[in-house]
């Protein structure tokens, strides 16, 4: 079951909540809509990527555990706040630590995985495709925001 709500918070936040759960089609259907077309393919990688994550290694899979995702479109700006219920996610770097184009990020602790390895694989694709991702100290809130007007660069996945 999904649930959706939609509290106008500031920038008109929409909140999704579900069972966790790897079936994401509708909700990724959902997180998409106003995404423009040329981007849907790469955003959608990363929000899988995120989701998956959520419900799989923060929820175990537990289906009486909720993944919640709030959103927000303003303007070209989106955000995407994604919460789980697990026990949280021991990141090797600082709290809240803003990982794109972060040219210090190796002397603050993070590493970026090598692709061979499956750990942190996840958090590198999340890397490469958002403008921001963090997350919050106890490893079980992520967000990340995508800008698409006058972004520097072309969508990686089409």
């Amino acid at each position: 079951m999904i649930a959706i709500s939609s509290r106008p918070v500031g920038q008109n936040w929409v909140t999704i909540g579900f069972a966790s759960t790897l079936y994401l089609c509708p909700i990724l259907e959902l997180l998409l809509a106003d995404v423009p077309s040329a981007w849907q393919a790469e955003v959608r990688l990363g929000l899988q990527e995120a989701l998956v994550n959520a419900a799989k290694h923060g929820n175990k899979l537990d289906p009486s555990k909720k993944v919640l995702v709030r959103f927000s479109a303003v303007q070209d700006r989106y955000c995407w706040v994604i919460s789980d219920q697990g026990s949280g996610f021991k990141a090797s770097c600082d709290c809240g630590l803003h990982l794109n184009n972060d040219e210090n990020a190796n002397d603050r602790g993070f590493e970026r995985p090598e692709p061979e390895k499956e750990c942190g694989r996840g958090l590198f694709i999340l890397e490469l495709i958002f403008d921001r991702v963090e997350w919050n100290c106890q490893g079980t809130e992520l967000t990340l925001v995508k800008q698409f007007k006058n972004n520097t660069r072309l969508p990686l996945v089409r």
